[in-house]
């Protein structure tokens, strides 16, 4: 077994919940105790499980033998998936009031970046439920069995969505330009060109992203939020912060949001999880935890 530290705060029952309401049938198993998942990397493939040590401070973490040689490689992963590099009280004493109801709110990451590239496509226009749901279709068609845990699949490979027929993913309930994009996204991965790292220049990532088939300012973002685990972005066009934000525009919802910098992507999970949010005049903000 290995361990990861983290710092208190940290909110595991919602981070459990934001995680399990996105779980994808096949893939990842979430509890109210644990998370586990099939995880490839490097030819390596296998299961890894984290649980939680409130007492200790600590996830203990279990690897299935096959992925024992590259532990250290799922290790950093996880710690990247449940963001326990954070330090709680600097993003605290930047958000002030916004973040005093959920102090240990923290930003899910992904395990892969291609990965969550994918699922941010899947969910466009959709539902959180009707995205796993399609992520789930997606995996048991081109998804490959973990040989040592029957029942799971590990993410398709880039090589192989690369390759898919856009007909047959359209048949698994997405629009064909959905499914094209998703294919263009796994080509660029295979060719190299698809930034699996966070880039220097964030915004100049999340630009280039939306030169992409199917990808708009939204899902470039979300992927940034997630994928890069990026600090400082915000979503201005989203459906939610419209509607914490009522009667502002896209601009001053941005504009405002500076206030925040550089850790507005925390910013922006509290506004979407404090129900009864509203932004205030007097530059203050109030809201009650939800």
């Amino acid at each position: 077994m290995y361990t990861l530290t983290w710092q208190p705060p940290y909110d595991w029952q919602w981070m459990f919940g934001f995680l399990g309401a996105r779980a994808v049938a096949g893939v990842e198993t979430v509890t109210d105790d644990y998370y586990e998942r099939s995880f490839a990397v490097g030819g390596h493939q296998g299961i890894c499980r984290g649980t939680p040590d409130s007492v200790n401070r600590t996830r203990n973490v279990t690897l299935s033998p096959g992925l024992l040689p590259v532990a250290e490689t799922c290790l950093a992963r996880l710690e990247r998936l449940f963001d326990l590099a954070c330090d709680p009280q600097q993003i605290s004493v930047a958000l002030g009031e916004l973040g005093a109801a959920r102090p240990g709110l923290r930003l899910p990451g992904a395990m892969d970046t291609w990965e969550q590239g994918v699922r941010a496509i899947l969910g466009q226009l959709v539902s959180v439920a009707m995205a796993a749901k399609l992520t789930s279709r997606v995996v048991a068609l081109y998804g490959e069995p973990v040989k040592d845990s029957p029942g799971y699949m590990c993410f398709p490979a880039p090589e192989v969505l690369a390759v898919a027929d856009p007909l047959a993913l359209k048949a698994l309930g997405m629009p064909v330009k959905r499914a094209e994009s998703m294919i263009y996204l796994a080509q660029s991965v295979v060719d190299g060109t698809f930034p699996l790292s966070p880039p220097a220049d964030i915004d100049a990532g999340m630009k280039a992203l939306q030169q992409r088939p199917g990808i708009g300012r939204w899902t470039a973002s979300y992927l940034a939020l997630r994928g890069w685990q990026a600090k400082d972005v915000f979503l201005p066009d989203d459906y939610l912060i419209k509607q914490r934000f009522s009667g502002m525009t896209p601009a001053q919802i941005r504009r405002y949001a500076e206030r925040w910098q550089p850790w507005r992507s925390y910013a922006l999970l509290h506004i979407w999880y404090t129900e009864g949010w509203s932004p205030s005049v007097d530059g203050e903000v109030t809201g009650v935890q939800q």
